[in-house]
């Protein structure tokens, strides 16, 4: 993807907004509330044998968090390293993979996320909680922005965050949760970090939809089938600076068995200069995961259109993509991961370039536990194929733009977390 400091002009002139005073409250509360208790709750908890590894490749929970066992640590603290290697067969001169946000380096070994974090539940019986995330690597580079939109200013900061917010479970009916800040998306099915991914290179419905939301959120579980979430956050990209206004949305989860998950995402808010409401994107993002035993098979389909309001005629773009996950975990630490997508952008809104793009990704894994750090190793194999006016792939020593490309990615993740 390339990402520079544009700035898109439409009927409403060109904008430069800045943000910075809308970001920097939060995320100085974020930074005051987690790292002055983190100290005096690091001495006195005792240390624990680790719990369960995360979920692999689930999309974003949005239920609130259960009540605390009187043996359960309410505050957490950890890391990620994140090292690949993706040989592209094209061997493009410039060694990008092209229109991509992460894993956009080829043929050289990249570190492509170095992260820590600390994280306190909320709970029925200590009500506030709070996340803050600190990164770096390739995939934090440009993974929260827009193409052709202005960025917020200091945005080389903001991207070294990936969690900053505070909660509060408020004891309402089966609990509300309110959430503010920079806080994980409820959109798309897989995370902006590849360990927690079934797929180590991730999806182009993925990296064309926010991984992050900064704003406020409330979730409120109706029962254990039913959950419902509300959203209002500063832009589809949290480090674009499209206009002042902000965007809306919701979630509704249905789980008719503990086996099945169902959900879908509506966004409705501004992208543009102009702010009117004719020129609004709207977005939808539907969800259906089926997790047994050892075998999860998940669906994500995302559409999202708008007219645009810089064009002669405001003609209406147009992209829509879809996956399908699937991992099998064969036996013991080893597993296998395959997702077949399709990502069409019609008018070139979300990619820059007219193109439908076909590709197909196999994963192998093998995971070493010890104690509180995993070591997950991965090889994969990667088939993108993209046509139309401007799509294609850079090729050779002068990087010209070919249909296909193959690439063979090996990585290594290690990971440390507390119980």
């Amino acid at each position: 993807m390339e990402i520079g400091d544009r700035h898109r002009t439409g009927l409403g002139g060109t904008v430069r907004v800045s943000r910075v005073s809308f970001l920097a409250p939060y995320l100085i509360a974020c930074l005051a509330v987690t790292i002055i208790p983190v100290i005096a709750a690091a001495e006195e908890a005792p240390l624990r044998p680790p719990g369960d590894d995360p979920p692999v490749a689930s999309a974003p929970a949005v239920s609130p968090a259960e009540p605390a066992q009187s043996d359960k640590p309410l505050w957490h603290y950890g890391g990620f390293i994140d090292l690949g290697y993706s040989l592209n067969f094209n061997f493009p001169a410039n060694h990008f993979f092209r229109d991509r946000s992460t894993t956009p380096k080829v043929n050289e070994l990249n570190l492509n996320m170095l992260a820590g974090y600390v994280r306190k539940d909320a709970t029925e019986s200590s009500r506030w909680g709070t996340e803050l995330l600190v990164q770096t690597g390739e995939d934090s580079k440009a993974f929260g922005f827009a193409v052709g939109l202005p960025k917020v200013q200091d945005s080389d900061v903001w991207r070294h965050f990936g969690r900053a917010n505070v909660s509060y479970l408020a004891p309402v009916g089966n609990g509300l949760t309110v959430q503010a800040g920079l806080f994980n998306s409820f959109i798309g099915y897989e995370s902006l970090y590849a360990k927690d991914n079934g797929n180590y290179t991730r999806a182009w419905i993925a990296d064309y939809s926010p991984y992050l939301m900064f704003g406020v959120n409330a979730v409120y579980t109706f029962n254990d089938q039913w959950t419902g979430a509300f959203f209002i956050i500063n832009d589809y990209f949290h480090l674009e600076n499209s206009n002042s206004v902000p965007s809306y949305g919701g979630q509704v989860q249905y789980k008719p068995t503990s086996a099945w998950t169902i959900k879908e995402t509506i966004y409705y808010g501004p992208d543009q200069s102009n702010t009117a409401v004719e020129f609004w994107r709207f977005f939808s993002d539907s969800i259906v995961e089926w997790k047994g035993e050892r075998v999860t098979v998940g669906i994500d389909y995302q559409v999202g259109t708008q007219k645009n309001a810089s064009a002669l005629g405001n003609p209406r773009d147009f992209y829509t993509g879809a996956t399908l996950e699937t991992r099998w975990q064969i036996s013991g630490p080893w597993a296998v991961s395959i997702r077949p997508e399709f990502y069409w952008d019609r008018n070139g809104l979300m990619t820059g370039s007219e193109q439908f793009i076909k590709a197909i990704t196999t994963t192998g894994e093998y995971r070493i536990p010890y104690k509180w750090t995993n070591t997950i190793c991965r090889l994969e194999y990667r088939y993108d194929d993209s046509t139309g006016p401007g799509g294609g792939f850079f090729k050779g020593t002068n990087n010209v733009l070919t249909p296909g490309q193959q690439m063979l990615i090996f990585s290594v993740i290690g990971t440390f977390d507390s119980p």
